[in-house]
């Protein structure tokens, strides 16, 4: 994996990723993170250990394959770009696990040499009805190519500590 992981965006969060809390995270914010580059070689080693299907293992196949081509299996597509989410968004001193994300998609494959990289969006933030020293955060990830094409979405849901819990 070629890394150039920096941040795209004109601005970014409030607090870096190491002062970072449920505060920071100001709903309607986007941000842009990236890229992180995938070869043939992890294609075809991340496929033959958890998704061991022709069209992501086998180059002469995948070519004569619906994509006329090798393309990464999409957890892998998901594995990059959660990467590049948890290097530059998530909290490194507050984030206290997700339960769950939402609305999985692939709306186009990945390839070698393809460059990833994210657009995260603060869909909505609330504090905890029930633990007063965390907040709830959804957040809408695309992950896209060097051409500007999406490959990747979903919403992410974490919970993240208050940085002053009352």
């Amino acid at each position: 994996m070629t890394s150039r992981s920096r941040l795209l965006s004109e601005t970014d969060l409030p607090a870096p990723v190491e002062d970072r809390y449920f505060e920071d995270y100001q709903p309607g914010s986007t941000y842009d993170f990236g890229t992180l580059g995938v070869t043939e070689e992890e294609i075809v080693a991340f496929a033959r250990a958890w998704d061991p299907q022709a069209i992501h293992t086998d180059p002469v196949w995948a070519a004569t394959g619906p994509f006329e081509g090798l393309i990464a299996s999409g957890l892998h597509t998901m594995a990059v770009c959660m990467r590049l989410y948890v290097e530059h968004y998530i909290s490194a001193v507050a984030s206290l696990a997700s339960p769950g994300l939402g609305e999985v998609s692939w709306p186009a494959p990945v390839r070698p040499g393809d460059e990833l990289r994210i657009r995260v969006t603060v869909a909505s933030a609330r504090a905890s009805r029930t633990r007063p020293d965390r907040g709830l955060v959804h957040t809408d990830l695309e992950g896209l190519n060097q051409h500007g094409i999406s490959v990747l979405s979903f919403t992410a849901v974490n919970f993240f500590a208050l940085r002053h819990p009352a």
